[in-house]
């Protein structure tokens, strides 16, 4: 097995080497959602309504994948950065995977059994109801083979491969969409199973990515069975689930706030709704940049924290977010300037594109503190300080975001949520900047950020 070393040579060269591809992996994997809506829409209002329901539930509970993979992360690009053994590295992985199986399927089964509670509480009718029951059964067995799907590319970019990670994700993504209509509409003596058939597309993709990239682990020594499985196992499962446990809440905390900042744009109506919607989806494309240097900064900020080159770590980190602010710059222009067609593309309905406008045109210029938070996150999680990135994206939401929105909404109408969101966004940059220097990942000194330079020049 070769490693990556993460720990020499110019910092921007390893975060771009490891967040470029994860770009296409992070696309692949949000044209799944798209692609399921999109076939399921053209069976009628039911099976899309389903959709709606279903997915915001399963992001949240997918945030398990995401908390476990990132606690796999920081321990094994730590123990990389450290010199460890083949042989203790690869048990820490295998302890991942143990753990993330045992706990996948305990919550699939549980989710299974509660589902019917759950969505009837969220509102489901009847006939919605029923198509949700076709879904889950195929949803709680492919669980399983996301986390483990997500803790092997954890494997991968801890030893500094981005490229397979990516691949592995793509992978997933060509087969869920490609096999969507042959199982939603039926194909020769298939017959067409409707909602049922997006899950049981999802369940194989998911299940050949996830062997595809368990073998090609192996083959690469980053899993080496015939080490002790049973040695340890206390003192790793404290260690991933450190970071893991609130690095999954951390990913949880966002979906459940927009769900509830969606309830303060329903007070403004079905138009408000569908623009707010639309938005949002346009907001999560232009983030795919950002997104994959979050998951890229952090194999960078393990190994050089694990060899003792805090230096290097902050450097990165404060490159990636020279990043954030250029990026963001250019995301601000594209979307003001083509708000209007970018909107009326999207929705038919004037008020919907109307809606849809506005947001991208006074959002847009504050997505780059988005950028910062999330980046932010996986580093602070990478140097196992999860509960200082909990505590940001906490206080984000529910102290900032939810309020401002509750009480803007109130005052100043669909402006006041807008206003909300600029604000979350730029309170991100600087909770940011005061979790940073708690962490270690921002010098204290004030010529840290008087040498710029120096930090963007290798």
């Amino acid at each position: 097995m070769a490693d990556q070393d993460l720990t020499n040579g110019p910092v921007w060269k390893e975060l771009a080497q490891l967040s470029a591809p994860m770009s296409f992996g992070i696309l692949a994997v949000m044209s799944i959602g798209l692609a399921d809506a999109y076939f399921l829409g053209q069976l009628g209002g039911a099976p899309l309504a389903a959709i709606g329901y279903i997915y915001p539930a399963t992001m949240t509970l997918g945030s398990l994948s995401i908390g476990l993979s990132a606690g796999a992360n920081a321990a094994l690009s730590q123990s990389i950065g450290r010199g460890d053994n083949v042989e203790d590295t690869s048990r820490l992985a295998l302890h991942a995977f143990g753990l993330g199986l045992v706990l996948s399927v305990i919550l699939a089964g549980g989710f299974l059994v509660a589902s019917d509670l759950a969505f009837g509480a969220m509102g489901a009718s009847d006939k919605v109801a029923t198509e949700i029951g076709s879904y889950m059964p195929f949803w709680a067995v492919s669980f399983p083979f996301l986390v483990i799907m997500m803790l092997v590319n954890a494997v991968f970019r801890a030893h500094g491969d981005g490229t397979t990670s990516a691949m592995i994700m793509v992978l997933a993504a060509v087969i869920n969409i490609g096999l969507d209509p042959i199982l939603i509409f039926g194909f020769g003596p298939l017959p067409e199973l409707g909602t049922q058939g997006a899950a049981i597309a999802s369940a194989i993709g998911r299940g050949l990515a996830a062997a595809v990239a368990v073998t090609y682990a192996y083959q690469k020594g980053m899993l080496v069975p015939g080490c002790d499985p049973t040695r340890d196992v206390g003192p790793s499962v404290v260690q991933i689930t450190q970071v893991g446990g609130p690095a999954a809440l951390s990913n949880a905390i966002n979906p459940m706030g927009m769900a509830l900042v969606t309830a303060a744009v329903a007070t403004l109506g079905d138009a408000a709704v569908g623009g707010f919607g639309a938005a949002t989806r346009v907001q999560s494309v232009a983030l795919v940049v950002l997104l994959a240097l979050s998951a890229g900064i952090g194999p960078v900020v393990g190994q050089n924290w694990g060899a003792g080159k805090e230096e290097r770590a902050r450097k990165a980190v404060w490159q990636a977010w020279m990043f954030c602010v250029g990026y963001g710059a250019v995301v601000a222009v594209v979307l003001s300037v083509f708000a209007e067609q970018i909107a009326g593309f999207i929705s038919s309905d004037a008020d919907a594109a109307n809606f849809t406008r506005q947001y991208l045109q006074i959002v847009g210029p504050s997505l780059f503190g988005y950028g910062i938070l999330v980046t932010a996150n996986a580093a602070m999680n990478s140097r196992s300080k999860a509960f200082h990135s909990m505590g940001l994206s906490l206080t984000r939401i529910f102290l900032v975001y939810l309020p401002l929105a509750w009480v803007g909404v109130i005052a100043f109408g669909y402006s006041g949520i807008l206003a909300a969101a600029v604000a979350a966004n730029l309170f991100a940059v600087y909770g940011a900047l005061i979790t940073g220097r708690a962490t270690g990942l921002l010098a204290t000194e004030s010529a840290f950020v008087a040498r710029p330079a120096r930090y963007l020049s290798t």
